[in-house]
C-alpha cells in the first residue's frame, strides 16, 4: 500500500527502535522522511537505508526543534506528518529516582513531545493540514513497577495529546498518540541490564503481556502509517493502544 505517497513527514527519535520502523513503513507507504536524532550518525544510517534526510536535532532544546522543523519545510516544500517519538526511560520507584534523572525523563519525553508540537503544528496548518502522531506508553493507563517517572512523562503526553487535538482540529491538524506495550527495542535492553538479572527482567516484561511475547517496533509502525494516512480523517485525540491486552486485564 502507498497510503502516505507525497506527504512529508519527520520522525524524532528515528535512529532506533520505534523511531527506525516508524521511518522505514513511511517510506514503503509513499512518505518523504526527514529522520531526526541526536545520534546524528544513527538518523544517517536509517535514512540512508530508504534514501531519506538525516538530521541532528536535540528535541529538548527550543531552537534545535524549530530548526528541524524549518529545515523540513525548506527542504521538503513543506510538512504534513510530526512524528514525536523521542525517549528515554528509566527503572526506579519514586524515592529511588535521582532528581537529574527525573529532570531528563521530562525534558526528552515530554518538553521534547511539546516542543515538536509547538513547532510542527504551524507548518502543518500552513500546509494544508495532517497528522501529529505522539508516542505515549501503557505507563500512561496503568501503574507498572519501578517506572515512576516514566509513568509522569509518558501519561503528560497521553494528557497533551487530547488537548492539542481539541485545539487545533479545526485547524486541519490530526493530533494522536500511539500507546505501546512493552515493545522489543535497544530500549528494553538498556532497561533490563540495570538488573541483577537481565535475563530474568526480561522474561517478566514478556510474561506480563497476555500474547505471550514482546511488541514489535514493526507493530507500532503500523499504528502510525495508519494515524497518518487519509484513512484516520476522523480519528482525533485518540490514544491507540497496542499492548498485546495488557491493558485489557
Amino acid at each position: 500500500m502507498r497510503r502516505l505517497e507525497g506527504r512529508r513527514s519527520v520522525v524524532t527519535g528515528g535512529g532506533a527502535g520505534i523511531g527506525r520502523a516508524i521511518a522505514l513503513r513511511f517510506a514503503e507507504e509513499g512518505a518523504r522522511v526527514i529522520v531526526a536524532d541526536v545520534d546524528s550518525s544513527a538518523a544517517e544510517t536509517v535514512a540512508s537505508e530508504i534514501e531519506a534526510l538525516g538530521y541532528r536535532a536535540d528535541v529538548t532544546r527550543a531552537g534545535e526543534v524549530s530548526a528541524l522543523v524549518e529545515y523540513a519545510v525548506g527542504e521538503l516544500g513543506g510538512l504534513d506528518i510530526m512524528v514525536n517519538n523521542a525517549g528515554v526511560g528509566v527503572a526506579a520507584t519514586a524515592p529511588q529516582t535521582e532528581e537529574a534523572d527525573w529532570d531528563r525523563l521530562m525534558d526528552v519525553n515530554l518538553k521534547g513531545t511539546f516542543l515538536g508540537m509547538k513547532y510542527a503544528i504551524p507548518a502543518i496548518r500552513d500546509s494544508g493540514g495532517g497528522s501529529v502522531i505522539n508516542i505515549s506508553s501503557i505507563a500512561a493507563l496503568v501503574g507498572l513497577p519501578e517506572r515512576a517517572a516514566y509513568s509522569a512523562a509518558k501519561g503528560g503526553i497521553y494528557s497533551l495529546t487530547r488537548a492539542a487535538a481539541i485545539d487545533h482540529v479545526e485547524e486541519g491538524v490530526r493530533v494522536n498518540c500511539i500507546v505501546p506495550g512493552t515493545v522489543d527495542t535497544p530500549w528494553v535492553q538498556r532497561i533490563t541490564s540495570g538488573y541483577e538479572d537481565p535475563e530474568a527482567a526480561r522474561a517478566r516484561m514478556q510474561a506480563r503481556q497476555p500474547h505471550g511475547r514482546l511488541v514489535s517496533a514493526e507493530e507500532i509502525a503500523a499504528m502510525a502509517a495508519y494515524l497518518a494516512s487519509d484513512e484516520a480523517a476522523s480519528v482525533v485525540g485518540a490514544a491507540m493502544v497496542v499492548d498485546g491486552g495488557m491493558t485489557a486485564r
